[in-house]
């Protein structure tokens, strides 16, 4: 037997993979996501598939390293990404246009990209390089908020509408295939932009690895400076993160209880300047611990010695933070929306995030009644182990042999 002819044999007959990395830590929700994929990437039968990333920043790399995968560098030309935000999507020129422009504009890039010969490329931040290169790739939409929220300018202003509008009916179009987060996702795809129920696959979230961690930074007791008690709420300050609604609830109880603390996690921008000011109008300034940016390390951390996250955004359809809480144990209110109920079940207590009252009477209960807590802890933790990342590995490798057997034919 020739083991050398055997063995590229077995080489030139796996499946090709290209996984496309633009994302930065900060971006949240964008970033964890991307470590979901990778796991799954890496969990692919070796001797079926051969899976190369591009990356744009070395902050992959370390992730990267630990999975083993081989990986690659990758930068666009410089005009290009000045130009590439909004600008280009809101001229009224056909995506054919800009395919062509894009590869004049980077060729290397392009030819880096294309030259791989990947049976399918995935794009996890929903990048616009699933469509403007001429590459088999699995589109991926998060959500379709600017449709289903139009009241929050940060998706839904009339530029910015415009601009989600083309980029979401190119991916539609494009794509061998499209990643949702849940049903409800993909009957939102299905009647925006009339996609075949067959290009749909559902492939819910599941939280970051680093979320089972047991550890967490030397200093974190006095870099945080924590009350004992307190209701947690990570998100950007975002409008439809919806923390003006969190903070009237919070200074409704106040009223009973008065020392009830709420700790915010997020980024000093967006609608950061406006939460402030509420927050000092509403005299909570000693009820309420901004922290800002947390790393990955002391996350874990902070919802075990929580006693509660409240999740009040009006965005969907199902989001990471509350599958986080799950897999701690730590007991939730979330709100009312989209798939939020299909994604939690009996792990949470549910409110409409419009109404004040409802928001403040699940805040009261969790604050107050430590069997509830118990068993939404315990409802929580037995849901975790219902999907997780193993859970998450395997449909994602059914959905790539769906794909790229359609890709192929």
């Amino acid at each position: 037997m020739n083991t050398y002819l055997d063995q590229d044999k077995l080489k030139s007959s796996r499946t090709k993979i290209g996984i496309y990395l633009g994302s930065e830590p900060e971006s949240g929700g964008m970033f964890q996501y991307g470590l979901s994929i990778l796991d799954a990437a890496a969990s692919l039968p070796k001797d079926r598939y051969k899976t190369i990333i591009a990356c744009t920043t070395e902050r992959w790399e370390e992730h990267l390293k630990f999975l083993g995968l081989e990986h690659f560098r990758i930068s666009q030309n410089l005009l290009w990404r000045i130009f590439k935000g909004k600008g280009w999507l809101l001229l009224n020129l056909p995506i054919s246009f800009w395919q062509r422009a894009f590869f004049n504009f980077n060729p290397a890039f392009s030819r880096r990209l294309i030259e791989e010969s990947c049976s399918l490329w995935i794009f996890p931040s929903q990048d616009t390089w699933t469509y403007l290169l001429p590459l088999n790739s699995l589109g991926i939409i998060h959500d379709l908020m600017h449709r289903y929220e139009r009241k929050f300018p940060e998706a839904a202003a009339p530029l910015e509408y415009l601009r989600r509008e083309k980029h979401y009916r190119a991916i539609c179009k494009y794509s061998r295939g499209i990643l949702v987060d849940s049903n409800c996702g993909g009957k939102q795809v299905m009647e925006s932009y009339k996609v075949h129920a067959d290009r749909i696959h559902v492939l819910p979230y599941v939280p970051p690895g680093y979320i089972n961690s047991q550890g967490h930074s030397i200093n974190f007791d006095t870099k945080y400076e924590l009350p004992r008690k307190f209701f947690f709420y990570p998100a950007q300050f975002w409008e439809h993160k919806n923390h003006h609604n969190l903070l009237a609830a919070l200074a409704g109880l106040k009223r009973e209880i008065n020392d009830i603390h709420l700790v915010l996690v997020g980024s000093a921008k967006n609608a950061y300047k406006k939460t402030l000011e509420y927050l000092n109008s509403m005299d909570l300034s000693n009820n309420v611990t901004i922290l800002g940016y947390v790393s990955s390390e002391d996350m874990p951390e902070l919802y075990h010695r929580t006693r509660a996250l409240i999740f009040p955004s009006f965005f969907g359809p199902t989001n990471i933070p509350p599958l986080e809480a799950c897999a701690t144990g730590c007991p939730m209110a979330v709100s009312n929306i989209y798939g939020m109920p299909e994604q939690l079940g009996d792990a949470a207590l549910f409110f409409n995030p419009n109404a004040v009252d409802e928001m403040m009477n699940a805040m009261k209960r969790l604050w107050t009644d430590d069997d509830l807590c118990r068993q939404l802890s315990r409802n929580g933790k037995k849901r975790a182990a219902l999907w997780n990342q193993n859970s998450f590995n395997g449909k994602f490798q059914t959905i790539i042999e769906d794909v790229a057997r359609t890709a192929d034919s």
